[in-house]
């Protein structure tokens, strides 16, 4: 039973499923996905692997460091993509609706395993695991997670461009720095004012092509570029990009 058309992706969600499964015991509740991989939008070249585990209850601190010294098993083991494992351990009562105060809760990003709240895009995540499930264990959730409205979303996305984006134009060191990280700058614009505009979330291929029929000229040769990304070079548009992300800021 193959859970994605990748076998290699599912290699290590075959492992992280019997670890953690191992180590919550009765606090497991359900392994799921979100992410590229739920909405048929993956790209081995530039994709993660997100997940969410769903416990019983929060967890104790002995169990978060098993899990942390488990995540580390997995970074050193050869499983291709476990270094791309991005997640949230989160117990169903938490489910239940976005609370910025919320938490903390385990996560790991970037092979860094830490414990902190949710940012606003848990708003868009809870949005995919309620309206698009991706189970591998576990009840569905649909009826754990309050429905999640146009506003909601239009809202989330408004304080992701304002609280994480925004402060890019100023300090822009991160993008100049990883070119790569230009093109999901520009990649990430699109979807937001897909999901302005349309109040539900689209995949990275239905926003780009959105913003190619309907966003000025001046910016199609930035977005087609970005598309193409990773496996076309990228060549350093670190002002245009800034300018597109002021001009979806800009734009309500």
């Amino acid at each position: 039973n193959m859970p994605t058309p990748y076998p290699d992706v599912d290699d290590v969600l075959n492992r992280l499923l019997t670890n953690v499964q191992t180590i919550l015991g009765d606090d497991f509740v359900g392994l799921y996905l979100y992410g590229s991989l739920a909405d048929g939008d993956f790209v081995p070249d530039r994709s993660d692997v997100d997940f969410v585990v769903a416990t019983a209850v929060a967890l104790s601190p002995p169990t978060i460091d098993q899990l942390e010294t488990m995540h580390q098993q997995l970074w050193d083991s050869d499983l291709k993509w476990a270094k791309k494992l991005e997640g949230s351990y989160i117990p169903l009562d938490d489910l239940r609706r976005y609370d910025h105060d919320g938490g903390p809760f385990p996560q790991v990003n970037e092979q860094r395993f830490f414990v902190a709240g949710h940012g606003y895009d848990w708003v868009i995540q809870r949005w995919m695991l309620r309206e698009r499930p991706f189970i591998l264990a576990g009840p569905d959730l649909t009826p754990y997670i309050d429905p999640v409205t146009s506003d909601d979303l239009i809202t989330a996305v408004d304080n992701i461009l304002h609280n994480w984006w925004e402060p890019m134009i100023d300090e822009s060191k991160w993008l100049y720095e990883r070119r790569a990280y230009q093109a999901f700058a520009t990649i990430t614009m699109c979807r937001a004012l897909c999901v302005k505009q349309h109040g539900k979330v689209v995949s990275k291929t239905k926003a780009i092509q959105w913003a190619k029929s309907n966003l000025p000229h001046k910016w199609q040769s930035l977005i087609t570029r970005a598309a193409a990304w990773p496996n076309q070079p990228q060549p350093d548009e670190l002002e245009t990009t800034i300018d597109f992300i002021r001009y979806v800021i800009a734009r309500e």
